[in-house]
């Protein structure tokens, strides 16, 4: 169904456009054959009766005797009329009709008839149309002037055949625009049937490439400007298809240079971080700069094997890899589990309802919750709160700490990789990918075709507030894809 206000498409506006050119075309010319043809017929109606009234008057006059005596007009009046109307003769106040019907004459008819001129004027007789003619006759004279008598002869000629011939014309030119409205339906249906074809093939392939399908191409019929269109698209979807093949070959070698770069260095990892356990234990023992330099390698190693092990997982995100490994949690129990692991139990504000049950991957809630908590302490200030929210679909944690918020410029790019607003907050050691990592443990969450979400904000206190919106019953598997 069409909504009100919404434009046309293309065929209705064809269509509506054949068919106004149809009808303005016939209206033109039918109108215009039809007045013309009206005039001619009234013109020859109107001659022929002023033709036929004068050789009338020939035939009957002179009568006998001026002033004529009524018998004498009734006799002239009778005489003038026939089958096709009848007459009316007036003579001063004398008055004779020749026939029966309403008396037609108007005085502006008769004024000009006072005047000495053959006068006509079309009237309505008993509901239908008629000619009436006047004349005042004259006599001639022996030096040849023509001395009106005074006698007044007024013809009246029903035009009712001459009404049904415009009738028929008026018909006709009906029939003639209904016929022109659906022969310019007819074409409008063709000519949309030729253009919208083609531009549905191209809507269609449009669709298909915006959907992924790159190998999609139009077939090229003429070499009309349509057909330049599917060239056209075949060229920019081939040479979109060349580059996104190359694109998609690069960041494929990219995500496995990342990966197996990742896992070559977690063997040597591992022998420095056994390293540093040692350094760790002698680092109070050791005298004033090699103390110091024993922490710092120590510091810079546990640094650099986070580093990696956030680089590993990425990698998994990237390569469609991320499973969930789903069990009932309860949140409140497993937030708590996550800050008493850290140390933050006490430095933390928590509202935690007990008894919200979900199925969901614990491991990636302690990480996006270890990661929004941590943020909140690194970039943030004291005190940090957690605030638990549960619905029958949804639970949301909010974590909110007391800084000075994300400026407006960062809140965009929280979630990128290896961003760090440090023009807006402190230098941290941090590696950047945090916050990405714990997006995507959000985005694996899913249910009913939607995803989990993390959102970034800032609070009322001006501090900033991370939302995370995670399922009650995530689906049992899927990829952040």
């Amino acid at each position: 169904m069409r909504r009100w206000g919404r434009p046309a498409g293309l065929r209705v506006r064809l269509l509506l456009a054949f068919a106004l050119l149809g009808v303005t075309t016939t209206a033109v010319v039918a109108s215009g054959s039809y007045f013309q043809a009206r005039t001619v017929i009234l013109q020859q109606a109107q001659d022929a009766a002023v033709e036929s009234l004068t050789d009338q008057l020939t035939k009957v006059y002179p009568v006998r005797q001026l002033p004529p005596t009524q018998d004498e007009l009734e006799t002239l009046a009778q005489r003038l009329s026939d089958r096709k109307g009848y007459a009316v003769v007036f003579y001063r106040d004398l008055r004779a009709q020749g026939g029966s019907g309403a008396d037609p004459l108007t005085p502006e008819l008769r004024a000009s008839v006072h005047k000495g001129v053959i006068a006509w004027q079309r009237v309505s007789v008993d509901g239908g149309p008629a000619l009436v003619i006047g004349t005042q006759v004259e006599i001639d004279q022996a030096d040849g002037a023509r001395v009106p008598t005074g006698l007044e002869v007024y013809s009246v000629h029903s035009l009712a055949a001459e009404q049904q011939s415009i009738d028929r014309l008026a018909t006709l030119a009906w029939l003639t625009g209904g016929l022109s409205l659906i022969l310019a339906v007819l074409l409008a249906l063709l000519a949309a049937r030729g253009v919208l074809r083609p531009v549905r093939e191209l809507g269609r392939a449009a669709r298909r490439l915006g959907e992924g399908d790159l190998t999609t191409r139009l077939t090229v019929r003429g070499v009309d400007e349509l057909a330049d269109v599917a060239r056209t698209f075949n060229d920019t979807a081939g040479t979109l298809e060349r580059q996104v093949g190359e694109l998609r070959r690069m960041e494929a070698d990219a995500r496995r240079f990342v990966a197996d770069v990742s896992h070559e260095l977690r063997t040597p990892l591992a022998a420095m971080t056994a390293v540093t356990d040692v350094l760790d234990e002698e680092a109070d023992l050791l005298p004033g700069d090699a103390g110091r330099a024993a922490r710092l390698v120590s510091q810079g190693t546990q640094n650099l094997t986070q580093l990696v092990n956030d680089l590993i997982e990425v990698s998994r995100f990237d390569s469609g890899t991320a499973r969930l490994a789903l069990e009932d949690v309860d949140v409140a129990a497993a937030v708590t589990a996550t800050l008493r692991l850290r140390g933050w139990a006490d430095r933390v504000r928590a509202d935690l309802p007990p008894g919200v049950i979900a199925r969901l991957d614990p491991r990636r809630l302690d990480v996006i919750v270890a990661n929004l908590v941590g943020n909140g302490f690194r970039h943030g200030a004291d005190p940090v709160s957690v605030r638990l929210h549960a619905d029958q679909d949804w639970i949301t944690i909010e974590v909110e700490d007391h800084g000075p918020g994300l400026a407006p410029e960062v809140l965009p790019h929280v979630f990128d990789r290896l961003y760090k607003a440090d023009t807006a907050r402190t230098s941290s050691a941090g590696s950047g990918l945090g916050l990405a990592i714990a997006w995507e443990n959000a985005r694996l969450h899913r249910q009913a075709g939607q995803r989990g979400s993390l959102v970034a904000g800032n609070g009322r206190t001006g501090g900033a507030v991370f939302t995370l919106r995670l399922p009650r019953v995530a689906a049992d598997a899927g990829d952040v894809r």
